[in-house]
C-alpha cells in the first residue's frame, strides 16, 4: 500500500528561526498531555494546542507533496488543531496509532471539523536537536525496531509525514528537552 515509501520526510526543511518561533507559541501555556484511556505508562509529556493560520501555511505544502510523491494520494480536506509537544527527561509516548483510517476513529464529540472525517496523514516537525535519546520510531513487526533516528532525521526543521494508522512511538528522552509540532490531516472515511 505504501510502495517503498512507508513514510516521507524532508530534512531540515523548516529553518531554525521558524522552529524557534513555533516553540515560542507555547510560551508558558504548557499542560499535561492526555490520551483517552491512557496513563503515564503510555504517555508522559506536555502540550500546547494552536490553530495559528501561519503554521498551517507552512506545513500544508509538505503534506501535499508527501501525499503525492509517496503515492498515497489520500483525499485530504482539513487539518486538526496542531500540538506543540515538549518531552523532558524521562518523558515518552509508547506505541500508538494516530488513527485507524475508518469512520470509527473519527473524533465527533461536538467538533464539526472532525465530524465525518478520519485522520489519514500525520506529520511531526522536529523543532530542536539539542537533546539525547527520545528517538521517533515506527513499529516494524518481525524486526526488533524500525528507527528513524539517523542523523538526517534528527535535524532541527525535519518534517516527517506518514499514514496515521502506522504504529509509532517516542522513546524516553534522557537529557535535554525535545520539542515537536504534530499535525493530523483529515479526509472522508476510506471506502
Amino acid at each position: 500500500m505504501y510502495s517503498k515509501n512507508r513514510w516521507y520526510y524532508f530534512t531540515e526543511a523548516i529553518d531554525k528561526s521558524t522552529c524557534d518561533k513555533i516553540r515560542s507559541v507555547a510560551d508558558d501555556k504548557w499542560m499535561t498531555a492526555e490520551t483517552k484511556g491512557a496513563n503515564q505508562n503510555i504517555r508522559k509529556s506536555n502540550v500546547v494546542w494552536t490553530c495559528d493560520q501561519w503554521l498551517y501555511d507552512i506545513v500544508w505544502p509538505y503534506m501535499r507533496k508527501a501525499n503525492i510523491d509517496a503515492g498515497w494520494k489520500y483525499e485530504i480536506e482539513i487539518a486538526e488543531d496542531m500540538q506543540i509537544t515538549r518531552y523532558k527527561p524521562g518523558d515518552h509516548f509508547n506505541w500508538h496509532r494516530d488513527g485507524q483510517n475508518d469512520h470509527l476513529s473519527a473524533y465527533t464529540e461536538n467538533n464539526d471539523i472532525q465530524r465525518g472525517r478520519v485522520r489519514k496523514l500525520s506529520m511531526t516537525v522536529l523543532l530542536n536537536e539539542d537533546y539525547e535519546e527520545g528517538e521517533f520510531q515506527f513499529a516494524s513487526y518481525g524486526k526488533e525496531k524500525c528507527d528513524i533516528h539517523t542523523p538526517e532525521y534528527n535535524k532541527t526543521g525535519t518534517v516527517i509525514v506518514f499514514p496515521s494508522d502506522m504504529e509509532h512511538r517516542i522513546r524516553p528522552v534522557s537529557k535535554g528537552i525535545r520539542y515537536s509540532l504534530v499535525i493530523w490531516f483529515l479526509g472522508p472515511p476510506f471506502r
